[in-house]
């Protein structure tokens, strides 16, 4: 039976390449000089560590990495921004961003829910971190494709493991 899998799966290389890219920009720009303006990537944690000396410095830290982010083709969604700042010591602050991987179980609720109303001839089931969906063509499989895009713009979403 066909089938392919709904997943939420950053690009880390790119992720990576934009972050060197903006740490670089960081170390460079005048207004950052004698600071302690920098960004960390932590990769096993799917983390951003913004560091700066105030909350607008932090904000000016954000817009440079937001900017290499794109140019490298990183949607911006992949990253839930930090809500608190946290002292870490004199003068320094530091934000913790998230990096998405993987669909939250609210998310795949709301993706099976959809394809289930739209009544196409699929089955969609949530499969840990990912939403299965199956059918008994590959017309109808495609349908569900761009019925997701349409449904979820503005959710990074890929499909991947397309099977006849």
């Amino acid at each position: 039976m066909p089938s392919f899998d709904v997943a939420l799966e950053p690009d880390m290389v790119k992720i990576n390449n934009g972050v060197s890219t903006a740490i670089k920009e960081i170390g460079t720009r005048f207004d950052f000089k004698g600071t302690s303006a920098s960004v960390e990537l932590k990769e096993k944690e799917k983390e951003l560590h913004l560091i700066g000396d105030s909350d607008f410095q932090i904000d000016q830290i954000n817009e440079v990495l937001i900017s290499k982010l794109t140019k490298q083709g990183v949607t911006i969604n992949f990253i839930d921004k930090g809500e608190k700042l946290e002292k870490l010591g004199g003068d320094k602050l530091r934000r913790v961003d998230k990096i998405k991987d993987g669909i939250e179980s609210e998310l795949a609720k709301k993706i099976t829910g959809a394809i289930k109303n739209s009544k196409l001839k699929v089955q969609a089931s949530i499969q840990g971190n990912e939403v299965r969906v199956t059918g008994k063509n590959r017309d109808d499989l495609q349908q569900a494709i761009a019925l997701l895009k349409k449904e979820f713009p503005e959710q990074p979403l890929t499909h991947k493991n397309f099977r006849d």
